[in-house]
């Protein structure tokens, strides 16, 4: 008797934990949810915050934003994989910080693998840029000249080992080129060197290059993403000029691993929400620095970053 009332108890205490916690997911979220920024204001925020400042009408709590900078962003999601999987703490995200920071850096610990992706939210361009005097007037003109010249050409990129420095390597792997890299520490001065004319061109962001773009003094040749750019309808892809390195960069929000999937997914349907109520007006504010919404769900969002994680595996093992 005492055995089968020890089995009763323990089953009824099972039951009412397991109901406690999808009580918890159902009212989710109940106070002020934090996302962590891992870099500096007026970087990847930007890609954000049109939406994060929206979502609050439809969660009926504030998405507040906190600012923990460093080491490619190292540092911020570093912090947010060890949070509480409930959904309170998120993390904003970018195939940067979320897949390139732990391939190149053996210091930093975790992996895509440690974040339960929430919601992609934009899509942001990088481009190759060239100065308005130089020789070179397309993407084919840039790889002819550099087969016959190879190692001569030299470009920039906002860092070694970061995202702007390795889709130009896996360009060139795809291209059967060789170009020389001369890293900058951060975008602006990566593009400071190129207008004055220390290295031959530039893998870049597009805020950081658009108001020279829009001067006249530098010229786009390609974007890496799949599809062209609303901001940019007449730059090609370089994808769709034979090369297979269509490479958009997503920005969005992931939460630590294990958090549950109905919290998951009321995130995202507010980011959903927030796309459909406010759409047009999103778009403008992101097309003034070259992006565009791009709302994907976390399993979209998951097998992107998986896709990243491969592309740029497969780019290091050759760089060494």
């Amino acid at each position: 008797m005492r055995i089968k009332w020890l089995i009763t108890l323990c089953t009824a205490a099972l039951t009412s934990t397991a109901a406690t916690g999808a009580l918890a997911a159902t009212d989710f979220p109940v106070r002020p949810i934090q996302v962590v920024i891992p870099f500096q204001p007026g970087d990847t925020d930007n890609m954000l915050r049109p939406f994060l400042e929206r979502m609050n009408e439809f969660l009926k709590q504030p998405m507040v934003l906190q600012y923990k900078p460093g080491a490619g962003g190292g540092v911020g999601a570093g912090a947010v994989v060890t949070s509480a999987p409930d959904g309170y703490t998120l993390v904003g995200t970018s195939p940067g910080s979320i897949v390139v920071v732990p391939l190149a850096n053996e210091e930093v610990k975790y992996t895509p693998e440690d974040f339960t992706p929430v919601a992609a939210l934009s899509e942001g361009g990088l481009m190759i840029v060239v100065p308005s005097s130089s020789r070179w007037k397309s993407i084919d003109d840039l790889v002819k000249y550099s087969k016959s010249h190879p190692e001569t050409i030299t470009f920039t990129s906002s860092g070694a080992l970061g995202i702007t420095h390795l889709l130009a390597e896996a360009f060139t792997n795809t291209a059967g080129v060789k170009w020389r890299h001369i890293p900058y520490k951060g975008s602006a001065p990566a593009i400071t060197a190129l207008l004055g004319g220390h290295v031959d061109m530039a893998s870049t962001a597009i805020a950081p290059a658009q108001a020279h773009i829009q001067a006249g003094t530098l010229r786009p040749l390609a974007v890496f993403g799949e599809t062209r750019l609303k901001a940019y309808p007449d730059v090609p892809t370089l994808k769709e000029l034979g090369y297979d390195i269509g490479s958009p960069t997503y920005y969005g929000i992931s939460a630590p691993k294990g958090t549950p999937p109905e919290v998951v997914n009321k995130i995202y349907e507010a980011a959903k929400q927030v796309s459909d109520k406010y759409g047009d007006e999103i778009a403008k504010n992101l097309a003034t620095f070259g992006a565009q919404p791009m709302v994907l769900g976390p399993q979209e969002y998951k097998d992107y970053l998986q896709g990243q994680k491969a592309l740029f595996s497969a780019t290091i093992q050759k760089m060494q």
